[in-house]
């Protein structure tokens, strides 16, 4: 299991869509198993992503949660502005 924790200068909405595109239907293929305007999981594979959101400060803190795909977490919160 993965516990990371990222800043971005991205709005929650853009993380959102940016999370949906990547690990979602299109990316992964993972299937959204719960959506709020703050938090999103996805699962699929034997695993789970689980991606909270919350406004700080003019930016973003994302924590991701994850079994299964650490390398692809990483991979996604490495590629953020």
């Amino acid at each position: 299991m993965l516990n990371l924790e990222v800043r971005t200068k991205l709005s929650q909405e853009e993380i959102a869509q940016q999370l949906k595109r990547f690990f979602g239907k299109g990316g992964l293929g993972l299937e959204i198993t719960e959506e709020t305007p703050q938090c999103l999981t996805f699962e699929g594979g034997g695993g789970h992503v689980t991606a909270t959101l919350c406004p700080e400060e003019g930016k973003t803190r994302i924590t991701l949660v994850t079994q299964e795909w650490d390398y692809q977490v990483k991979k996604f919160a490495s590629g953020l502005p």
